[in-house]
C-alpha cells in the first residue's frame, strides 16, 4: 500500500505544482517574468492575465482580459518605450518593479518610497485587473506601494478612478493608442480639470473637443447616455483626499469598460458574450455638432433641432449678425439691454448643458431661492443652477462671466436661470 501512497502524494505534489505554474498572481523578489519563458500571471478569479505582448515587432509588458476571444488589452506599462527584439524581463528591483531589455537596459520602472524597509515586496495582480506591488506582510490597500491603477493607459475598469488623489497629488487620466495596433500614447487625452467646479476635457494637443458638464448627483450632465445602464452603478467623490470619478458593476459576470478610442471617442463598451464582440453602449462626442467643445460662442446655445443649430439666448443678438448668416458663431451673442444691477430678472432655460464652470462659484448648503437672492445682490453674476438634481434640485452655482458651452438637449438637462435687464424679459 506504500506504493499507492506514494503515487498519490506524487499526484498530489504534481497537480500543486501545475496549479502554481499556470495561475498564479504574485511574483516574489526572487522571481521574474520573461518574454522567452511565455510565463504569466493571472488574476483570482481568472479574468485577467498580465505578461509580454507583441505587436508591430515590438514587445511590451501588458494586462488583458483572459478568456475572451478577442484580445483585448486594458493596461499597457511601457508604451512609450517598447522592447525591439524578444530579450524582456520583468522583475522586482530592490524596491522597484523594472522591465529590462537588451544588455539589461531598464525601459521601464516604478517610482515609489518605500515604507518598510525591513520586508520583502511582492508584486500582485488582483482579481479587479490592478497591477500592484506591496509589502509581502500588507496585503490591504493601504500597504500598496505602487499600483498600475493609478497610470491608467485608454482604459478604465471597474473600480478605477478618473481624477485626481490629493494626497499623492496624482491625476489620473486616459490617453488614446496611436493606432489599433500601437499602444504608444495617442493624439487625445480625456482629463479632470478642477477649476472651481471639476470638469473632464477631451482634448487633443491644446485643443479642447468636448467637456463633460458637471456632476450634477447622478452623471456628468454633458453625458446624458451614461446612467441608463442597470448593470453600472457611478460615483462621483469630491473631498479633501480625492476629486474622482469611478464605476462599479452590480453583475460581475458583466465585462464593461470606458475607453478612449485611438479616433477620438469616448466609448462605453460592454463585452457580448454570445457574438463575442464588444458592444459600444454609448459614445462621445456623437456625430451631433452640439458635443462639439464651444461651438456656438458665448451667450448662445447649440440645438440639434434648429436651423441654424446655433441659437442666441432670449434676451441676446448676434454679436455679427453677417458671420452669424455665413454659420460663424464663434462670436457668439451679444446682451440686448445693459443690466441695471437692481432691477434685473432671469429667464428659465430648461433641459440644457450647465455653461463651463471656469468664471462659476459653488455653495452646496444653500438652495435655489437663496441662490437666486445671490446672483441678484452680485452685480457680475449672469446666471444661476442647481448643483444636483437629486430630490427636487440642491446647492447653488453661480456664473460670474460669459456664458459658454451650452447645448439643450430633448429630456434631459437641467434649468439654468440666465440673468436678463427687465426689458428682455417676456
Amino acid at each position: 500500500n506504500n506504493s499507492y501512497t506514494l503515487s498519490f502524494l506524487l499526484a498530489f505534489f504534481v497537480f500543486i505544482l501545475f496549479r502554481l505554474a499556470f495561475s498564479i498572481n504574485t511574483l516574489s523578489s526572487t522571481e521574474s517574468l520573461t518574454i522567452s519563458s511565455n510565463r504569466t500571471l493571472v488574476s483570482p478569479g481568472d479574468v485577467f492575465e498580465l505578461g509580454f505582448f507583441r505587436t508591430n515587432s515590438r514587445w511590451y509588458l501588458g494586462i488583458w482580459y483572459k478568456k475572451l476571444s478577442e484580445r483585448t488589452y486594458v493596461w499597457v506599462a511601457n508604451r512609450d518605450n517598447p522592447l525591439s527584439n524578444s530579450i524582456g524581463t520583468l522583475k522586482i528591483s530592490g524596491n522597484k518593479l523594472v522591465i529590462l531589455g537588451h544588455s539589461n537596459k531598464s525601459v521601464w520602472w516604478t517610482n515609489i518610497t518605500r515604507g518598510n524597509e525591513s520586508s520583502p515586496v511582492v508584486a500582485e495582480l488582483l482579481a479587479n485587473g490592478n497591477f500592484v506591488m506591496r509589502d509581502s506582510n500588507n496585503n490591504s490597500a493601504s500597504g500598496f506601494l505602487w499600483q498600475s491603477f493609478d497610470y491608467p493607459t485608454d482604459t478604465l475598469l471597474p473600480e478605477m478612478k478618473l481624477g485626481y488623489d490629493l494626497r499623492k497629488g496624482l491625476n489620473r487620466f486616459l490617453a488614446s493608442w496611436r493606432s489599433s495596433d500601437d499602444p504608444s500614447s495617442g493624439d487625445f487625452l480625456y482629463k479632470l480639470e478642477t477649476g472651481r467646479i471639476p470638469e473632464f476635457y477631451l482634448s487633443s494637443g491644446i485643443f479642447r473637443l468636448h467637456r463633460s458638464g458637471l456632476w450634477n448627483g447622478i452623471r456628468f450632465s454633458g453625458i446624458p447616455e451614461d446612467q441608463k445602464l442597470s448593470y453600472v452603478v457611478y460615483n462621483f467623490t469630491e473631498n479633501r483626499e480625492e476629486v474622482a470619478y469611478t464605476f462599479r458593476m452590480t453583475n460581475n459576470n458583466i465585462y464593461s469598460r470606458l475607453t478612449l478610442s485611438y479616433s477620438g471617442y469616448i466609448e462605453r463598451q460592454t463585452w457580448n458574450p454570445s457574438l463575442g464582440i464588444w458592444n459600444v453602449v454609448w459614445s462621445f462626442p456623437l456625430d451631433s455638432q452640439c458635443d462639439v467643445y464651444r461651438m456656438c460662442g458665448p451667450y448662445s446655445y447649440c440645438d440639434v433641432n434648429t436651423s441654424p443649430i446655433c441659437n442666441c439666448i432670449q434676451g441676446f443678438n448676434p454679436s455679427n449678425v453677417e458671420q452669424w448668416d455665413l454659420k460663424s458663431w464663434s462670436g457668439g451673442c451679444i446682451r440686448r439691454t445693459p443690466l441695471s444691477c437692481s432691477r434685473d430678472g432671469f429667464n428659465r432655460m430648461k433641459n440644457v448643458k450647465l455653461p463651463e464652470t471656469t468664471m462659476a462659484i459653488v455653495d452646496r448648503s444653500i438652495g435655489v431661492k437663496e441662490c437666486e437672492k445671490r446672483c441678484l445682490s452680485d452685480c457680475n453674476c449672469t446666471a444661476f443652477a442647481n448643483a444636483d438634481i437629486r430630490n427636487g434640485g440642491t446647492g447653488c452655482v453661480i456664473w460670474t462671466g460669459a456664458l459658454e458651452d451650452i447645448r439643450t438637449y430633448f429630456a434631459e438637462g437641467q434649468d439654468l436661470y440666465v440673468r436678463l435687464a427687465a426689458a428682455d424679459l417676456v
